[in-house]
């Protein structure tokens, strides 16, 4: 589990084809410093585990199913990544819980510049449109966000200088696609509605 409060940038080092997967190279000195093989690092949203730790670089598996539902895989040498270690039972619970299972990809559609604030649109699948609310919150690769507007086809959130200027959602450009995960309680929500509906025969 993890707060969606980012702790450090990390730089894509290499990106090695592993068939059926790739392994992703992370040069990451200030998370590596204390990490352990095996750990879970929240990375651009995604969760991954530590297979090898390197000269201050972090080792990621990548497979076909995590390539298929998230960005990772068109990520470049060179690449920012947002990273946050997982969360331990006596820390704060800052932004919301953030799983890292990735429930599909956004698009940035438009980005508004209101003086050091950014207001950002995204376009998202339906079916994730749907778990989403207004004052609700929604991890974007990786950042805790609260849902400002949420529509049928998009949903906008507001961007302080702190996320930008210490996530990689300070670069993003319109078409960007990013990693989206939805709130874990409107899942649980949601599933539970149907499942009574679907009893009540409705």
């Amino acid at each position: 589990m993890f707060t969606g409060l980012v702790e450090s940038l990390g730089r894509v080092a290499a990106v090695v084809p592993e068939p059926p997967g790739v392994r992703l190279v992370v040069a990451a000195p200030e998370i590596a410093a204390d990490a352990r093989l095996g750990d879970s690092i929240c990375t651009s949203g995604c969760c991954l585990s530590v297979v090898q730790i390197e000269d201050g670089r972090l080792h990621f598996q990548l497979g076909p199913e995590t390539l298929a539902r998230t960005t990772l895989g068109g990520r470049a040498a060179g690449a920012a990544v947002n990273l946050e270690r997982s969360l331990r039972l006596s820390d704060r619970l800052g932004g919301h819980i953030v799983t890292g299972h990735v429930d599909g990809v956004g698009r940035l559609a438009a980005r508004v510049q209101e003086g050091d604030w950014v207001t950002c649109r995204f376009s998202a699948p339906p079916a994730l449109l749907g778990q989403m609310a207004a004052k609700g919150s929604v991890s974007v690769d990786g950042v805790s966000l609260t849902v400002v507007e949420a529509a049928a086809d998009f949903f906008s959130v507001a961007l302080i200088p702190h996320t930008l200027a210490c996530t990689t959602l300070g670069s993003l450009a319109v078409g960007d696609a990013v990693n989206l995960e939805t709130d874990l309680l409107f899942k649980y929500v949601a599933r539970l509605v149907a499942a009574r509906d679907q009893a009540d025969g409705r």
